[in-house]
């Protein structure tokens, strides 16, 4: 059975390092990545009706992704930013908002997925500055699935706002998750801050990971893509 390989990617409401919107580009970097699930961060813009940064007849033409539907702004492709892109011919069983304690816009979203027969759930999410804030929030996303009514195996991924493993992370450990061993993700230009994450479920096996480092991925956004392949135990 092939790998799935996963993705999460701050595009930073395609606004790139020149300064300029170009959504098409952010779908160029998607289509270098290849991957099966992706999470966006700041996939939406901020004011007015928060509409998708990339627009929907793109996403459409484009024909590889469609967008996770949460039930959030009908203009929207995610929640607060959030957002999660699976590839054509992947099955969501289910999809859900999931509410996180915060002072700022934040959330995640979850979906249950079918990948040829492989049940997988995704969280996607964008965490607070606050130190304080992001371990209420961590322990939120924890207390959901502590709360499913099914366990399934888990890939959690998205912009921490985080440097160290520890602090707030560590919470993960007490409930059999483990963080992704990837590289510094921000700056794109010169990436020194480790800001972005994925982290697996003790089921998942991952086979590599790593940052896409290309020379369209530093210009479209200031965070780099994390990406890891990855096998169900």
């Amino acid at each position: 059975m092939p790998a799935i390989k996963v993705a999460t990617y701050n595009i930073r409401k395609c606004v790139g390092t020149d300064r300029r919107r170009n959504p098409e580009r952010i779908l160029d970097v998607l289509d270098e990545i290849d991957a099966d699930v992706i999470a966006l961060q700041e996939a939406d813009r901020r004011f007015g009706n928060r509409l998708s940064a990339i627009p929907h007849h793109l996403l459409l033409e484009h024909g590889t992704y469609r967008p996770v539907e949460i039930g959030g702004r009908p203009q929207s492709i995610g929640w607060h930013g959030n957002a999660l892109l699976v590839r054509n011919g992947i099955t969501v069983r289910h999809s859900e908002i999931v509410p996180l304690p915060t002072l700022e816009p934040r959330g995640a979203v979850l979906a249950d997925l079918l990948i040829e027969g492989r049940a997988l759930r995704v969280i996607g999410t964008h965490l607070d500055l606050s130190g304080l804030w992001r371990r209420r929030q961590i322990r939120a996303l924890l207390a959901r699935l502590d709360g499913a009514e099914h366990h399934l195996p888990t890939v959690l991924m998205g912009d921490f706002n985080q440097w160290s493993d520890r602090g707030a992370l560590s919470e993960f450990a007490f409930h059999h998750h483990r963080l992704v061993k990837t590289p510094p993700s921000f700056h794109s230009n010169r990436p020194v801050a480790r800001l972005d994450r994925i982290i697996v479920s003790h089921e998942i096996e991952v086979e590599e990971a790593d940052a896409h480092v290309s020379d369209l991925s530093r210009r479209a956004s200031d965070h780099l893509p994390l990406w890891a392949r990855i096998n169900i135990a």
